[in-house]
């Protein structure tokens, strides 16, 4: 497995010294999310790009590309609009975004795109529908810039199981560049099961791993130690699913104490 950090944990730092940084600790991956301060993908220069690139290969730091950031495309509503979206206008302007970072994920060498179906503002069936109609348009540019895209199921939104998120593979005949992002911690807000109950069915599947500490039915990313996450079960279930990609731990809400994070999540890393 390779440790990561998403750099949605690191905004307080500029782009190039938080990858130096987790260089620097001893990780080997990074989770990029492009944001307003990261690489923005509506602003950023081909010449940014390429600085970028070339500095995750000199560091040897292996890259996914994540689409969480809040407000990149809406400064009023976090995470919308999305690809679930009625109004066909509104799942395009998402679905350029996702075509972007995909187009990012290709010049920074990245192995794949992380992304979500947001929440339904209409019928579930009606919002299913509009989803697998978009991932297929996505999937098709996926192939053309050689970038598989990875599903993640999230709490709250249409998709919130990684179940529900199989479906959607199934729905669309399971293509060689579509995966999943499985993010531990929302096992313990959807009730799902334990990561050693859920992580070896799909292990086929998995792109990428996200992993912090989370609370029982609470969406709130948490330091190591700080929820209920039993770290023990997570690293039997990850070997239990022969997992040897990306395993990012997302502290979106601890920026401020990034160092100490970063610290804490390597020394729990290697004891595994």
């Amino acid at each position: 497995m390779l440790l990561g950090y998403n750099t949605n944990g690191l905004v307080h730092h500029r782009l190039d010294e938080a990858l130096r940084l987790l260089a620097d600790m001893g990780f080997s991956a990074v989770a990029l999310t492009p944001d307003v301060g990261h690489l923005d993908p509506f602003r950023s220069s081909p010449a940014e790009v390429d600085r970028i690139a070339r500095l995750l290969t000199d560091l040897g730091l292996f890259c996914v590309v994540e689409s969480g950031a809040r407000f990149i495309l809406d400064p009023t509503r976090k995470h919308y609009p999305t690809l679930v979206d009625a109004d066909p206008e509104a799942r395009a302007v998402r679905r350029n975004y996702l075509e972007r970072c995909l187009d990012l994920a290709r010049d920074l060498g990245a192995g794949a795109l992380s992304f979500w179906s947001g929440a339904a503002d209409s019928g579930p069936e009606a919002a299913r529908t509009r989803l697998t109609d978009e991932i297929a348009r996505l999937l098709d540019h996926s192939a053309t810039v050689g970038v598989p895209i990875a599903f993640e199921p999230e709490p709250g939104m249409l998709v919130e199981t990684v179940a529900e998120a199989v479906a959607v593979l199934e729905a669309l005949d399971r293509p060689d560049n579509f995966g999943l992002t499985v993010d531990i911690g929302h096992l313990y807000v959807t009730g799902e099961g334990t990561p050693l109950e859920i992580l070896p069915p799909v292990a086929n599947h998995i792109l990428q791993v996200h992993l912090e500490d989370m609370k029982r039915g609470v969406h709130e990313h948490l330091p190591p130690g700080e929820g209920d996450v039993d770290f023990s079960d997570v690293w039997a279930g990850l070997a239990a699913a022969d997992y040897q990609g990306p395993v990012c731990f997302e502290l979106s809400r601890s920026s401020h104490a990034a160092v100490e994070m970063l610290a804490r999540v390597k020394q729990l890393f290697d004891a595994r």
